[in-house]
């Protein structure tokens, strides 16, 4: 309860600012043709450090958890040089193939705004390795269950967002978004470094009174995380997909897209992340003393809760859509027609938020107890609907329908859901069973 109310307080400030955030880009930027050209650019780097930085939390947390001091420090020393250099791989690849890979995330963007977009694209590009980094840094707070730092991410991004807009407007126009962006990313790193400083003493020290020099091997340290990435990038994939369709279906809909997206990530970070910081190391330790069905009714509690709740949460959405997107977003640049646009396309994308919260949920519980196959397997449902979709209605000249955007991420996120809570349970009673064997022998 404690660690749910501390992970709820970070959520909190995070959205507060989030708001803000959204708000200073509403009123600056609109629906207009920049507005699609920084949601083209910010918003897939944005889903690539969250799906990294929730893969340290969800992956890499449980494996440091199942370790004793001396090895959980050779673990997080190898896991740390191995993920940091990923990241600095990731970094440079975005920077040099920048045009390119904008001609596949905006291939319906206009050449000025492509060209913005690449810019920001490669002013982005540094906030992966600092994420990356910060993540790492957060995982070993977590072991300690110290939530309090590692949930100042969101806060740090935002407000150096927020502040890169407002100060360098004059200067570097819509570019000021991306360095804050980064900067803010490169905040975080600093501040959870500094706050594990201690941690990582006493670990090195344990490491040394225990005799322990481990070498971990490169598989051993990938596994996990990498199954857990390999989920979070499917499930980011979905939103790609939609953004790229978005970017041919007319000026403003990105933009549209991202304002929707993002008010739904707010009701899904409330539902999913207090629940899963407090929920994962309960599971992660129930798998350890070989207490499966245990962590089964668990898991089945949380889902039950969370259906509700989010079933809930997106009827009211829908119900009061309009009246929201006015009272946040309307003013400067963020007209009555941007107000229709982002109200329609919220119609579309609302029933994600459903499929999205039950789907993350079981999916981290399964990583939780070193299952990732059943949850990777579910990820590729909704991206591969979404693709059919969308496809389907580009092709009957559908597209340029508002609602229609967002129907393709909600139709996979809605399966994706079904699919994993029917193999989970077609699953249960074999997996439990080899757990009552492995704690018999």
């Amino acid at each position: 309860m404690q660690g749910g109310l501390v992970v709820g307080a970070g959520i909190l400030l995070g959205n507060v600012t989030g708001f803000f955030r959204v708000a200073v880009t509403a009123y600056l930027l609109g629906t207009h043709a920049g507005a699609d050209a920084l949601a083209t650019a910010l918003g897939p780097m944005d889903v690539l450090n969250s799906a990294i930085l929730n893969t340290m939390l969800f992956a890499f947390v449980p494996m440091l958890l199942l370790r004793a001091d001396g090895e959980r420090a050779a673990l997080f020393t190898r896991a740390g040089r191995i993920f940091a250099s990923i990241a600095a791989g990731i970094t440079a690849i975005v920077v040099v193939l920048a045009p390119r890979l904008m001609a596949v995330l905006g291939p319906g963007l206009a050449p000025p705004e492509r060209a913005q977009a690449i810019v920001l694209l490669r002013w982005l590009a540094p906030s992966t390795l600092f994420a990356t980094a910060g993540a790492i840094y957060s995982a070993l707070l977590y072991t300690d269950r110290r939530f309090a730092v590692p949930g100042l991410y969101q806060t740090c991004l935002n407000g150096a967002t927020i502040a890169g807009a407002l100060l360098l407007r004059r200067s570097m126009g819509i570019n000021g978004f991306a360095i804050g962006y980064t900067a803010g990313s490169g905040l975080q790193l600093l501040v959870t470094w500094f706050a594990s400083r201690a941690l990582r003493l006493k670990n090195r020290r344990d490491a040394q009174e225990t005799g322990t020099n481990a070498h971990i091997p490169v598989a051993e340290v990938l596994h996990g995380p990498g199954m857990f990435l390999l989920y979070a990038s499917l499930i980011a994939g979905n939103l790609v997909v939609t953004r790229i369709f978005a970017t041919s279906a007319g000026p403003g809909m990105a933009a549209a897209f991202d304002y929707s997206m993002r008010c739904s990530s707010v009701v899904l970070a409330y539902l999913v992340y207090p629940v899963a910081a407090t929920l994962v190391p309960e599971i992660a330790r129930l798998r350890g003393t070989n207490e499966i069905r245990k962590a089964y009714r668990l898991i089945d509690n949380s889902v039950l809760i969370m259906a509700v709740a989010a079933v809930a949460s997106c009827a009211i959405g829908i119900a009061l859509r309009t009246p929201i997107i006015t009272l946040i977003f309307q003013r400067g640049s963020f007209t009555a027609e941007s107000t229709r646009l982002v109200s329609a396309v919220f119609l579309g994308f609302a029933p994600s938020l459903i499929g999205w919260a039950l789907l993350d949920l079981i999916a981290r519980c399964f990583f939780a107890m070193n299952r990732p196959r059943l949850p990777v397997i579910a990820a590729f449902a909704p991206i591969l609907l979404n693709l059919a979709v969308m496809s389907a209605l580009r092709a009957r000249g559908m597209l340029m329908n508002p609602v229609a955007l967002g129907m393709g991420a909600s139709a996979g996120l809605l399966v994706g859901f079904a699919l994993l809570f029917t193999m989970v349970h077609l699953r249960r009673q074999d997996i439990a069973a080899e757990a009552s064997l492995a704690r018999a022998g």
